[in-house]
């Protein structure tokens, strides 16, 4: 399957954008050399991965701190080599934090007092899953770009059902404002 990657560097006066190839990269620690190779200094960078029509993913460096992700559909992503790289990374950090985070704890048991008794009896099972234990549907840190003006809940509304992968990449990079930048290397 036809594959997009491209490195979005932070700089002085905006984001330098170049397309980039995956073939050397096996796991994470390797995508988070290849940002860091294009970093100046210790600023952002950010992967855009897309599988057409499939999935879009989205990794951020920042220096040194481990690259945070967000993928738009982890079960569609698990199907595919570099997608799974990601996948598995989550998945596994979402294993060693379940509860870890008490304010989602705390949400989620408020969430539960307020269901009325009807909604407790149309519950569903929880969110759907796919290969491997993956989720449908968005997986990762949906707050990544919240520092470049992109909400958490806009990211999402992106990755909803019916979204195109290309389309949401291309909106993504217009709100971060090197949108043309992007669309020259696709």
């Amino acid at each position: 399957m036809a594959y997009f990657a491209a490195v979005l560097a932070r700089t002085e006066d905006g984001w330098d954008v170049s397309e980039t190839e995956l073939d050397a990269v096996e796991s994470l620690a390797d995508l988070a050399d290849l940002a860091r190779e294009a970093a100046q200094e210790d600023d952002s960078v950010l992967v855009f991965i897309e599988q057409e029509d499939a999935w879009f993913a989205i990794v951020r460096v920042d220096g040194e701190e481990d690259p945070r992700i967000f993928v738009s559909d982890g079960a569609a992503a698990a199907r595919s080599s570099y997608g799974s790289v990601l996948t598995d990374e989550l998945v596994e950090q979402a294993g060693e934090s379940e509860f870890d985070d008490l304010d989602n704890l705390v949400a989620e048991l408020d969430d539960e007092d307020s269901a009325s008794e009807e909604e407790e009896e149309d519950e569903d099972d929880g969110p759907a899953v796919g290969p491997g234990g993956v989720p449908v549907g968005p997986l990762g840190d949906s707050e990544i770009l919240a520092e470049f003006g992109l909400a958490a809940k806009d990211l999402v509304d992106l990755s909803g059902e019916g979204a195109v992968p290309g389309d949401a990449l291309a909106e993504i990079a217009d709100a971060l404002g090197c949108g043309e930048i992007l669309e020259a290397v696709r």
